[in-house]
């Protein structure tokens, strides 16, 4: 076979998975932009249902806890319906969700609708993923399941400015109406390109870890949250942490039995994967707590709208892009532990800083602050979950994956929880007649929580031994 030969069979091979790469990508799009949507969305939906922070937090945390609960079903689902099935039927319980997120009258049913749309959103991701690593041709797995980034490029940064957007010139009910015509979209490309598959038998469902899992998690977010607003001596505080501790111990020993659990949990028996995902866990927590905080901020304290909160947070989208480019590189060439150090230290410095955020801190601080946020973000967090998947043993590879993303957004959840309830125990302990400036303190005394975590993932990647990757 000749060079011009090789190239035309090279070129028609891509041409031909093109449609289903794309198909995978918008219905990624679609769910990773209304995660990034909500956040400048946050202070204007409390000011419409005429709730609190610690209130109006479920909106999120209630969508990612779903996330969360779903993500380890996608294999069964996928092997027992087809792929294909199940990526349209996420799409479409995600689509009808958004609608009626759009109606909610109030905070309650806004929660109740984010949970049926997480749990559409949850299988979108692993699902579609596979498929494209099963219809790509080996040579080419690598920059295929790149392209699959650039959801994770653009959301981010489309997400805060069509949210401000939408909610200056138009109404809130837009950010979730919005995903009606990309979700007709994604739901006709994906009939029509991604590929058939027959149904299989072979997985068995694990009922009891499916019931376990969700109670455990919800259950422990609750408490960290209750904490916040009542303190760890309350009555609901307590049990709450009493039920998720022990249905977490009871999911614990069941999928310790179980011959296909949920969630593999003998991978922990590996030190260096363990030492990992602890890393990004604290990550995570750090991460996703001070990010919400940003538009909050923004609007609340230095009275800017939401369209202008949303252009504060592009310099943290695009400094999130390219460390992604550059901890990829740094990643393949020298391993883990330096592309980890440098982000923590980028993470926890800003979050340092940011400590000191208050009325009188100046745009370019803030923007240098959060841009700085962002590079942490996108040097570790792609980088430390290869590394996790790398690190674990070869056996158990194919089974870590739903541990990682489920955790992923338990962490988030948990963030999110965690620096709400302490800010808004902040603002309540304030006198009735409080001012703006002791608001603004409240904001940069919550980051303290963010930094302790991110200091602590500094201080865990200091420890990192390298996996397979990294050319010393």
């Amino acid at each position: 076979m000749t060079t011009q030969q090789q190239l035309q069979q090279t070129d028609f091979s891509l041409k031909k998975i093109l449609p289903v790469l794309l198909s995978v990508a918008l219905g990624m799009f679609l769910v990773i932009l209304d995660s990034t949507i909500m956040n400048v969305a946050v202070p204007q939906l409390m000011s419409t249902f005429n709730v609190s922070l610690n209130e109006i937090q479920w909106v999120i945390t209630a969508y990612t806890l779903a996330l969360s609960a779903v993500i380890p079903l996608a294999g069964w689902f996928s092997d027992r319906f087809t792929a294909k099935k199940m990526f349209i039927v996420s799409i479409i319980l995600f689509v009808v969700a958004s609608m009626l997120c759009a109606l909610a009258q109030t905070a309650e049913q806004l929660i109740i609708f984010r949970i049926i749309q997480g749990l559409g959103g949850g299988m979108v991701a692993p699902i579609g993923i596979a498929m494209v690593f099963k219809v790509a041709p080996p040579e080419k797995r690598g920059s295929i399941m790149g392209i699959l980034g650039l959801p994770m490029l653009l959301a981010p940064i489309l997400g805060p400015l069509l949210s401000g957007w939408l909610i200056e010139y138009i109404n809130w009910h837009w950010i979730f109406l919005i995903n009606l015509p990309v979700g007709v979209i994604a739901f006709f490309m994906a009939r029509k390109y991604l590929p058939e598959s027959k149904p299989g038998h072979g997985m068995k469902l694990d009922v009891l870890g499916s019931i376990l899992a969700p109670i455990a998690f919800a259950s422990l977010v609750f408490s960290v949250h209750e904490a916040g607003t009542n303190g760890w001596l309350n009555n609901w505080t307590l049990l709450s942490l009493g039920l998720g501790s022990i249905t977490l111990i009871l999911f614990i020993w069941n999928e310790l039995r179980q011959k296909d659990p949920l969630l593999e949990l003998r991978v922990f028996r590996s030190r260096t994967f363990t030492h990992g995902i602890i890393l990004a866990w604290m990550n995570q927590i750090a991460l996703f707590g001070s990010i919400l905080l940003f538009p909050i901020f923004l609007q609340q304290v230095k009275g800017l709208s939401p369209m202008e909160a949303g252009l504060y947070v592009i310099p943290q989208a695009i400094l999130s892009t390219i460390g992604i480019n550059i901890g990829g590189k740094l990643f393949d060439r020298y391993g883990v532990r330096l592309v980890a150090i440098l982000g923590t230290l980028s993470l926890s410095s800003a979050l340092f800083a940011l400590t000191y955020l208050n009325v009188y801190s100046s745009g370019i601080f803030i923007m240098c602050s959060f841009a700085f946020v962002g590079l942490g973000q996108g040097l570790t967090m792609m980088q430390i979950n290869t590394h996790v998947l790398r690190s674990a043993p070869k056996e158990l590879v194919s089974r870590v994956t739903p541990i990682t993303t489920s955790m992923q957004q338990i962490m988030s959840s948990f963030g999110i929880t965690i620096t709400t309830g302490y800010l808004a125990s902040q603002i309540n302990n304030l006198p009735s007649q409080h001012t703006i400036e002791q608001v603004g303190n409240a904001f940069g005394q919550t980051f303290w929580i963010t930094f302790a975590f991110g200091i602590t993932a500094l201080l865990l990647s200091l420890f990192l031994k390298d996996s397979k990757g990294g050319k010393r």
